[in-house]
């Protein structure tokens, strides 16, 4: 080989890692805070990826996703969100938890923002507006926290006997329970009802809450929308199948796992929109001129099997307005 040959061969070779690097910082990252764990967030994951998708982005393809996971631990958030933000992705994605997204906000002001929650996002001091959200901020939500109350009226009208309902709330994430308590409050008295406020933020707290429900004599559970019961809803379900206590939550995968009922905003279309919102930005569009869109529609998941367990014979009405029945 001559000498000049082997110089440029040389060079060339010199150039390749440069090129690959030059390459790799081109794709585009986003920064992923989940409230609980990549299991229980399975299916809104799968979720996120197809609106993704719908924009032209595939993970692993032309995407990076860097994930942080919190485990339902609330005081590892600003921790979390700290990296995330000192890796300066595109976006950064919080998924599933008002206090994710308040702890990303209080992080950056630079950096853009997509929050995918189940609450009023004005009264949670994410935005000022829903139409015009400017900042860095905007999102998706669902009507998860909402509907509280109607899951209250969905137990007393499968369970019309029942006189005191327990409410199951998690006290380390006061964003969702302090809300709640008097909307849930009012609308037992409306129902007449006696509603015992029963509190667990561990998986050590489960099985003393439903020895504490029987104790009070409660005849039905409705669990409160939060992160940290979506990590245990198989493990709820099951108990209170155990325990012969109707409950409802709100993902259907709590219903697929033996629970009575979930009635809740449709999580996986949140996601999706989630998605869609992430890869819109990456194309340029800023998240200060994209509306706070609101998933509006609700699912109703009966399961007759564990109904039928429980001693329940469901309305045929209530049987005709569900979205999914599970025999």
């Amino acid at each position: 080989m001559k000498r000049r040959e082997f110089i440029t061969l040389l060079g060339g070779a010199a150039a390749w890692p440069l090129a690959a690097r030059a390459q790799q910082s081109a794709i585009p990252v986003i920064g992923y805070l989940g409230i609980t764990s990549p299991d229980a967030f399975a299916s809104r994951l799968q979720a996120f990826r197809q609106g993704l998708s719908e924009i032209g982005y595939q993970e692993g393809r032309n995407l990076t996703i860097e994930y942080r996971w919190a485990e339902s631990q609330f005081d590892r958030l600003s921790a979390l969100a700290s990296d995330l933000v000192g890796r300066q992705p595109s976006v950064i994605v919080a998924a599933g938890s008002t206090a994710g997204a308040l702890a990303i906000k209080a992080a950056t002001t630079t950096i853009p923002i997509v929050f995918e929650a189940g609450i009023d996002p004005i009264a949670a001091g994410l935005v000022s507006s829903l139409s015009r959200p400017g900042g860095n901020i905007t999102g998706v939500t669902s009507l998860n926290v909402l509907v509280n109350p109607k899951r209250l009226e969905l137990l007393h009208e499968l369970k019309p006997d029942v006189k005191a309902v327990g409410l199951l709330v998690n006290p380390a994430n006061p964003s969702i329970t302090e809300p709640v308590l008097p909307e849930m409050r009012a609308a037992a008295r409306t129902l007449g009802l006696e509603l015992h406020i029963l509190q667990a933020s561990a998986d050590g707290d489960i099985d003393p809450m439903f020895a504490r429900l029987a104790q009070l004599g409660a005849g039905g559970l409705v669990i409160v929308s939060e992160p940290f019961f979506v990590s245990q809803g198989t493990r709820l379900a099951a108990l209170a199948l155990r325990h012969r206590i109707p409950t409802i939550f709100y993902t259907r995968e709590f219903a697929a796992a033996g629970g009575l009922a979930s009635y809740g905003g449709d999580v996986t279309e949140s996601h999706r929109v989630c998605g869609h919102y992430a890869g819109r930005i990456l194309k340029g569009e800023k998240p200060a001129d994209l509306p706070v869109q609101q998933v509006t529609r609700v699912e109703l998941i009966i399961n007759l099997k564990s109904a039928q367990a429980l001693g329940i014979d469901v309305p045929r009405q209530l049987i005709a307005r569900a979205d999914e029945v599970i025999e």
